[in-house]
């Protein structure tokens, strides 16, 4: 029998000697396992350890070694402390303990809390512990927001690193103190951008000064701050001034509570509305007056010029500079859009700036697209894959024809069944004979209602399917024939593009696309 050892830990011990280095409770419960797999006469395959996760987090790269390694059948048995270890959802539970472990042959033993898959009498157990672990993350999750929420509402600050311009009070949790070097740099922004300087004027002058911006400086201070290889992490950048001008941090205003969690089982953080944000004054030390606020602010709302066209935001996030791997900024002149990368304008000699217009982009992705959908996909193949009905319009009027004689036929039995009573009325039939026709004109009125209705039924069936089948057919004929991009089928199917600076030779514009698929 080969054992496969699982360890986790949620939270960081104290007696860690380096951050490399496992905490002394990873040690003591690997200790534990290889003990008891070594009791059982079982050989070790490997030894797997998660430090500092969440027994909810399902991107755990050891846990994700040991399924893949489980899947491969690499080892007989997992063997953990507790089944809570391995993890706190009921979902995760069924899904591998009592489901693929199985299909692939792989036992599971928790063994403090005797959570094991080949003693079928205890599954409820497991089950039960799972649920209750469930319970336990919930519940966790919610005091850990009322707690967090709490403090915000105090006017604590919540957060592993103080905004640019401010530092954490060493001796007062969660107040913040001004870090003067960083607060000058604040201030000029705001007097610049006052006295009618422009942003990526403003990013260009801390550029050429050789100003560290917010995030190299946390870095240059010993903050674990990690930037992506491929960007330019020293320079300052026109988003990194105007997210800047409008934080109201600077003003002694804390604000926080903007992002919250759409569920403890996701690390996902969505935009919370402006509403909903904690806003509590005069928490800590302003850098920037009220007045100087103001100013800016309207400023900013004066020079605030959204494009009207809706294609601005085509590309958002998407394009990106060939040379220095930062987004591209929308930019009009002479009523045409362009995409350009301000590197080029706030650090000169770092990047050439990728430059195109905004149509030429749309038309090399659709240029493309389109040779991806002729190489792939064969137009004639998909309309017939989708086994349109043809006949659905033939076999509609037919429903209606005939539809229309039953109703007829009603009406006329419900006329003679007036006549009726009326020739009994008058003498010419006696009671006798009225209730036998009545009695079968009766008969066949219902028995036409009942085709008419089940008439009426089928008709709303066929009908809502030929609408699907135009439906098909239309959105068939679109997608393989796009002339026009939305918003909605960038962000599916592009991952990024990378823009660059026309050629002199050949005068076209290198584009470089990243596809979903």
């Amino acid at each position: 029998m080969k054992a496969a050892i699982y360890a986790r830990l949620s939270e960081e011990d104290r007696d860690k000697k380096a951050p490399e280095n496992d905490s002394l409770s990873i040690q003591t419960q690997k200790t534990m396992l290889i003990r008891y797999a070594f009791e059982q006469g079982w050989d070790i395959f490997d030894i797997y350890s998660d430090d500092d996760f969440k027994g909810s987090d399902r991107n755990r790269p050891e846990w994700t070694r040991l399924i893949s390694d489980a899947q491969q059948k690499k080892f007989d048995v997992i063997v953990c402390k507790t089944q809570s270890r391995f993890t706190r959802e009921l979902e995760m539970v069924e899904k591998y303990i009592h489901g693929l472990l199985p299909l692939w042959g792989v036992r599971f033993i928790g063994v403090v809390d005797n959570a094991d898959t080949e003693n079928k009498g205890n599954k409820k157990s497991r089950q039960i512990n799972g649920l209750v672990n469930e319970w336990y993350l919930e519940d966790m999750s919610e005091s850990i927001k009322s707690a967090l929420t709490t403090r915000r509402l105090q006017g604590f600050h919540i957060g592993a690193f103080a905004l640019y311009g401010y530092t954490k009070d060493p001796d007062n949790r969660g107040k913040l103190i001004v870090d003067k070097e960083a607060a000058e740099v604040v201030k000029e922004v705001f007097n610049l951008y006052a006295s009618g300087y422009g942003k990526t004027h403003i990013a260009r002058q801390l550029n050429l000064r050789g100003i560290p911006n917010p995030t190299e400086y946390k870095r240059l201070k010993g903050y674990q701050y990690k930037v992506p290889p491929h960007k330019t992490g020293t320079l300052w950048k026109y988003f990194a001034i105007s997210s800047m001008l409008v934080n109201e941090i600077y003003t002694g205003v804390m604000v926080q509570g903007k992002y919250g969690s759409a569920s403890y089982k996701t690390g996902e953080n969505k935009p919370r509305t402006k509403e909903q944000w904690i806003r509590v004054e005069n928490t800590h030390e302003a850098i920037i007056e009220k007045a100087l606020w103001n100013r800016v602010q309207a400023l900013l709302s004066i020079n605030s010029k959204p494009f009207g066209n809706g294609q601005t935001g085509l590309f958002s996030r998407k394009a990106k500079c060939l040379y220095c791997g930062y987004s591209m900024r929308s930019a009009k002149s002479h009523g045409y859009y362009y995409l350009r990368c301000d590197t080029k304008h706030t650090a000169p000699n770092v990047c050439p700036g990728g430059f195109i217009s905004l149509r030429g982009l749309e038309q090399a992705v659709l240029l493309e697209l389109q040779s991806l959908l002729n190489i792939y996909l064969d137009y004639s193949i998909v309309v017939s894959s989708l086994r349109l009905d043809n006949n659905l319009d033939e076999r509609i009027a037919k429903m209606q024809y005939d539809k229309s004689i039953y109703e007829k036929k009603t009406a006329g039995y419900t006329k003679a069944l007036k006549d009726a009573y009326m020739d009994k009325a008058s003498g010419i039939i006696t009671p006798l004979q009225f209730v036998e026709f009545s009695q079968e004109f009766a008969r066949e009125k219902d028995r036409l209602e009942l085709l008419v209705k089940d008439l009426e039924e089928n008709l709303e069936t066929l009908t809502s399917k030929r609408a699907k089948e135009r439906s098909k057919q239309q959105v068939t004929e679109e997608y393989l024939t796009v002339s026009n991009l939305e918003r909605i089928m960038v962000e599916k199917l592009i991952d990024y593009i990378k823009v660059g600076k026309r050629s002199k030779d050949t005068k076209l514009v290198p584009v470089e696309i990243y596809w979903n698929f």
